[in-house]
């Protein structure tokens, strides 16, 4: 029976272990290169005998069955009217971005989720480069995307700040998820887009559907039982492909511009029904080489865990009451890990910037004052750390 599989190429890789050889690395920067530049992804039905043969290509850095991809759907979405007087978004304030001197500029940015409605006043003097990758065209049916873009890097409007970055004036959009959700490769093809493009910061607020997948899977006549290991034989290969990307992205960027991939951790935990009820990070968030967002909330002066955020992120950001874009223009209030993780994406683009100010710029420096930058003496106490990582990012000042 053919199944479709996602794989990636690296024609210059003779081995599926990128990092083999002397010292772990590269020998030269051309092999480094010539690995980023020839990199390829393509998706193919293959038989199981097909399977065995694609895996002993010296070129194939991975191979794994695609898989259905969905929105970190947000936890709550609500119109809010025009602010009657000049404001700030609360989320800006806790990540210290309203007080840093950086702003992004040079810096760019990549968000790959339901699109763009490019035309929002948010989104003035920003050079924005579209490309879809689930066949139903440019712009942002959802307005997922338009949010998440509008915490990144959008203007002020009428008086109210809702971007963290708002230096930034390039920004990629990778339309990957559409009506009917997406799939792994379409996401890891636009990753590559981004990395090809010059994206010093990749932001994703998606994650794998494994209901979705194993009901695939029964709808093709497995029973329920062979559905699900299936399905966690097609999860865990898929862990492994985008921990595969992941390095292929970090090799090239120690030779091109230094690339983060930032991730939701995920919306299924239940800490108001039960503190018990948590879930761990889910894929694509969960792969080494991605940084996880959690979601924090406003309490009073301090900040508390959101319920539904999933548990063991690296890093937490505001994710919730999130004010940002909604097309068509004005405002939308949504709260979720996935309004975390453009925070946090912004902060990143602080960060590139005073780092490459300071001719320090790469992937390790980006990646560690990041993660560095959390703290959590501002969280209400009992926190459990494992929840927030190394607590809420702030911005350079």
């Amino acid at each position: 029976m053919n199944e479709e599989h996602i794989i990636l190429r690296a024609p210059s890789v003779s081995t599926r272990d990128i990092f083999a050889g002397s010292g772990g690395g590269f020998s030269t920067l051309e092999s480094a290169e010539s690995i980023v530049a020839g990199l390829s992804v393509e998706v193919a039905d293959l038989t199981t005998s097909d399977l065995a043969d694609i895996t002993r290509s010296p070129d194939v850095v991975a191979v794994a069955p695609g898989v259905p991809m969905k929105l970190v759907e947000p936890f709550e979405r609500m119109d809010v009217p025009q602010p009657t007087a000049q404001s700030i978004a609360w989320g800006v304030q806790a990540v210290g971005a309203d007080t840093s001197p950086f702003t992004g500029n040079g810096i760019v940015v990549a968000v790959l989720d339901t699109g763009i409605d490019a035309a929002h006043p948010a989104f003035a003097g920003v050079t924005i480069i579209q490309k879809d990758f689930t066949g139903e065209g440019d712009g942002d049916q959802d307005g997922h995307g338009t949010h998440c873009a509008g915490t990144i890097f959008g203007q002020t409007v009428n008086g109210t700040r809702i971007g963290v970055a708002t230096g930034v004036r390039k920004a990629l959009i990778g339309k990957v998820l559409g009506e009917n959700g997406g799939g792994s490769a379409g996401i890891v093809n636009a990753v590559n887009w981004a990395v090809q493009n010059g994206a010093n910061v990749i932001s994703m607020s998606l994650g794998i559907d494994f209901p979705g997948l194993v009901k695939r899977l029964e709808g093709s006549g497995m029973p329920t039982e062979l559905a699900v290991s299936k399905a966690l034989e097609g999860y865990r290969a898929n862990v492994q492909l985008f921990e595969k990307l992941a390095q292929l992205v970090r090799a090239g960027s120690g030779f091109f511009q230094p690339t983060l991939l930032i991730a939701a951790a995920g919306n299924e935990s239940r800490r108001n029904v039960n503190p018990q009820f948590e879930i761990a990070v889910s894929p694509p968030a969960v792969s080494d080489g991605f940084i996880s967002v959690a979601a924090l909330g406003q309490s009073g002066t301090q900040f508390s865990v959101a319920p539904f955020s999933n548990t063991g992120a690296i890093v937490a950001g505001p994710g919730v009451n999130i004010l940002s874009a909604k097309p068509g223009g004005g405002f939308a209030s949504m709260s979720g890990t996935s309004m975390a993780t453009p925070h946090v994406a912004g902060i990143a683009a602080l960060w590139a910037e005073q780092l490459r100010a300071n001719g320090v710029l790469s992937p390790g420096t980006l990646t560690a004052r990041l993660i560095a930058s959390g703290v959590t003496g501002n969280l209400v106490s009992g926190f459990d750390p494992f929840d927030v990582g190394t607590g809420m990012v702030r911005a350079p000042q």
